[in-house]
């Protein structure tokens, strides 16, 4: 074995980061705080770089038999009425899928040759010239030669190592809800888009049954920090936001307040000026997380995991390594991170007349349009994964 590796999270990056480390010869272990792989989940896109990485897993057929086919998004004014009704531009192998789905399909990769520690997490890091003390949760106490964070935009291992999150975080000016509620409304295979100037209200079927996924998304300024903790605090806020909203968001309050799945937060993006210390590195939205309306944070994350690999596997020396992981993904990560304004301005228009333009250019079409950064998908090619040294 070339050396032991911890990997904190078990969501997307850390799964795909343990399948190539384990096939570069690394033991691999992964701690995860939640007791059980998390299933469900909104919708996620696998664009351009990530589709290649996850031909090379062997795991593409799968995630096309779970490709969510949406027929149309329809566009509502305030009153319900129907702006456009457009279909969804087919780029080419692009795919969509449910979270849990793509995590699935990482976890069953990986799961007879990865250790995984469910219902645990990493409490302290002491790093030594030959390795990395870890202190869990739990109590017990190991020691590996790299640990890596891969447990999200709040992640702790990036607090514990760099310091606060407010140094890294870059508010985007919207909150979001999203949660699962009925399908009552007969929605199949469709999204339902309802806007107002810097508030939007959305219904998605992904299939035919009776679940729906429910977002609610509003501008403000500031970040609402006092009630980042506190789910109570965040059904008040949304409800005190869009309580003279009209359509069929009254109802989606009213399923908000029983959902069970309620996740809420602030749109924005972590930029650091390092992935990594000593022995310690992060990927995926721990190190450059784009946010939703850039639509590529789980194709970072997979596009990231692979490079970072290849990098352990390419160089003996993890200081190389990890040189190597940002010199060469720093630039696609910069520009997928500004595909931001593109997905801020076509999904939520803050004032009255960036939303006209927004229904203007929507009357015109009939799928929905390409972007014109469309290459950033793209603009990272994978190396053939490194042989080991």
């Amino acid at each position: 074995m070339k050396g032991k590796v911890l990997i904190s999270g078990a969501s997307i990056s850390g799964p795909a980061l343990a399948y190539w480390l384990h096939r570069a010869g690394f033991a691999v272990t992964v701690v995860e705080k939640a007791g059980a792989l998390r299933g469900g989940g909104y919708p996620i896109d696998i664009r351009g770089t990530a589709i290649e990485v996850v031909r090379r897993m062997g795991i593409l057929p799968r995630l096309q038999d779970a490709h969510i086919d949406s027929r149309h998004y329809t566009f509502l004014n305030a009153d319900g009425s129907e702006v456009a009704k457009v279909s969804p531009r087919a780029e080419g192998r692009d795919l969509e899928v449910r979270r849990g789905d793509l995590a699935s399909a990482l976890y069953a990769l990986v799961r007879d040759d990865v250790e995984f520690l469910f219902n645990d997490s990493i409490e302290t890091l002491d790093q030594t010239g030959h390795g990395v003390d870890v202190a869990f949760h739990s109590g017990q106490r190991r020691t590996f030669d790299l640990v890596v964070g891969a447990d999200g935009m709040h992640s702790h291992t990036r607090e514990s190592l760099f310091g606060p999150e407010e140094q890294f975080h870059r508010y985007l000016g919207y909150c979001f809800a999203i949660f699962t509620m009925p399908n009552t409304f007969g929605l199949s295979h469709e999204l339902v888009l309802w806007n107002t100037p810097g508030k939007a209200a959305a219904l998605y079927a992904v299939g035919d049954g009776d679940e729906l996924h429910a977002f609610l998304n509003f501008h403000r300024p500031e970040p609402p920090s006092d009630v980042l903790r506190n789910p109570g605090a965040q059904r008040d806020l949304v409800a005190t936001v869009f309580a003279d909203a009209g359509w069929e968001v009254p109802g989606m309050l009213d399923a908000m307040r029983d959902a069970d799945d309620l996740f809420f937060d602030t749109a924005g993006q972590i930029r650091m000026p390092h992935w990594s210390s000593g022995r310690v590195a992060l990927v995926g939205d721990a190190a450059y997380a784009p946010s939703f309306l850039t639509g590529q944070g789980s194709s970072l994350a997979l596009a990231g995991a692979y490079m970072l690999a290849n990098a352990l596997a390419a160089n003996r020396d993890h200081t190389a390594a990890f040189a190597a992981y940002e010199r060469d993904v720093r630039e696609f990560v910069a520009m997928n991170q500004a595909l931001v304004d593109n997905g801020a301005a076509t999904l939520f228009p803050t004032t009255a007349r960036a939303l006209e333009q927004r229904n203007t250019m929507l009357r015109e079409l009939v799928t929905m349009p390409a972007s014109a950064a469309i290459p950033a998908h793209s603009a990272l090619t994978l190396p053939e994964f490194a042989p080991m040294p």
